[in-house]
């Protein structure tokens, strides 16, 4: 498909998600050859409406050049004109060409000989052999992709036909944000400047994302683990998601499941397996198979990552500044780390929890950096890749989208941070767009 097509259909995914009925269209694009029988059970099997619609739109840009003027033909057969006007105003013109038809070829059959009894014997020498003989046709009508489709080997099944969570709900989820910005002087931690300024960022994007945005400054380990508690606690039932967002100091502490704790206020730390059991589907029914996302914006240690050398063309000019700060704290011991004993929600007995995307500004053990002005990377990246990526992108999509963008960055010309995540997804996740 061409690019300015392409871009047609990004521009309007929210509006095609939201009202295109694909059920109507199947027929109709499996005719034109703008897909095959696989490729429309595949879309089928996708989910709910709004997923097969998503589906569709997402498999029509892999096709061919034609393959955009027959959706629109197909949108105005089945009655979606309104569709099919708004993605018409922002497309030239095309005169869809009836496709040349295709003759058949029919095998031409030689006659026997004719023998008389008497030849009986000798008809095993003079047989004439029947050949299929294929006559000169024209050209079939080549598909969108202008080649003929290899069949698809059993078993295996495409990175686009994975199913979407539901995420229609209105508003999608609640999304509580803990923001600990001053500490008390017993901790001996540091105050964290141009946190309150991720904080803002966060709470205006996940507002824009249609969730319900609850922020919670400067808490003390209990006072953490008290609204972690209350929010698990809550009737998520008319909620298709649930986000947790902690700004913190952090360090590096023993787990059998998720790296590194974060501080509260008072210097005392909750390690984030303890974080994640709290929602997980044994202690927050109500949130069983929905998608529960944490975005940790803490130190996973206290170790520095200075690179290593890679060819000029290989990175873009990377940020960071005389201003930059990091969210470390030195690395605890496992023997002073919090037994996984002394709390029902962290049970090393549990399943590894399903349905959990947790996504740390920095690899395990590293040191997270913060410019005290303009806040810090990993929370300014994540901002804009949602702000500009959400329409078409799956969350784990654009999580590599910010690995990649952070890790071009420098702190003081000199050090390096790699973000990651810890992914028990097993849908992919888009956010709602406004339109």
């Amino acid at each position: 498909m061409e690019a300015k097509h392409k871009k047609i259909l990004q521009r309007n995914r929210t509006n095609l998600v939201r009202d295109l009925d694909p059920s109507t269209l199947y027929d109709g694009l499996l005719e034109k050859g703008v897909f095959t029988q696989d490729m429309i059970d595949e879309i089928k099997s996708s989910g709910t409406r709004r997923d097969q619609a998503r589906q569709l739109v997402k498999d029509l840009e892999t096709r061919g050049s034609r393959a955009f003027p027959l959706f629109l033909e197909s949108l105005r057969q089945t009655g979606q004109h309104s569709l099919a006007e708004t993605l018409q105003d922002g497309a030239p013109t095309i005169q869809v060409q009836p496709a040349t038809p295709t003759q058949s070829v029919r095998p031409v059959v030689q006659p026997l000989p004719v023998s008389s009894p008497m030849d009986v014997d000798k008809r095993s020498k003079h047989v004439v052999p029947v050949y299929r003989v294929q006559q000169p046709s024209i050209t079939p009508t080549p598909s969108p992709e202008r080649e003929y489709f290899r069949p698809r080997p059993q078993g295996r099944t495409r990175r686009d036909s994975l199913q979407c969570y539901k995420m229609d709900a209105s508003p999608c989820g609640r999304c509580l944000i803990i923001n600990n910005v001053e500490f008390e002087n017993k901790s001996q931690l540091s105050n964290r400047k141009g946190s309150n300024i991720d904080c803002d960022k966060l709470e205006r994007r996940f507002k824009a994302l249609n969730f319900f945005v609850e922020v919670k400054t400067n808490l003390k380990q209990k006072q953490i683990k008290h609204e972690l508690s209350a929010l698990s606690k809550m009737d998520h039932s008319q909620y298709d998601c649930c986000v947790v967002i902690i700004l913190s100091h952090g360090t590096e502490v023993s787990h059998n499941r998720f790296p590194g704790a974060v501080y509260g206020v008072d210097g005392q730390y909750v390690p984030v397996q303890y974080i994640t059991n709290y929602l997980n589907g044994q202690h927050c029914p109500s949130l069983q198979g929905k998608p529960k996302l944490f975005f940790i914006q803490a130190c996973g240690g206290g170790e520095r990552d200075t690179g290593f050398e890679v060819s000029p063309d290989e990175v873009e000019p990377s940020g960071g500044g005389l201003d930059d700060q990091t969210d470390a704290i030195p690395t605890s011991s496992s023997s002073d780390s919090l037994s996984l004993s002394d709390e029902v929600d962290a049970r090393a007995t549990l399943p590894t929890p399903s349905d959990i995307l947790v996504s740390y500004s920095t690899f395990p053990g590293y040191v997270s950096w913060r410019d005290t002005q303009s806040g810090s990377w990993y929370v300014e990246t994540l901002d804009h890749i949602l702000e500009e990526n959400s329409v078409t992108d799956d969350l784990v999509t654009m999580l590599m989208m910010v690995n990649n963008e952070v890790s071009q960055n420098s702190a003081k010309g000199l050090y390096k941070q790699m973000p990651g995540s810890f992914n028990f997804l097993r849908k992919l996740l888009y956010f709602q767009t406004q339109t």
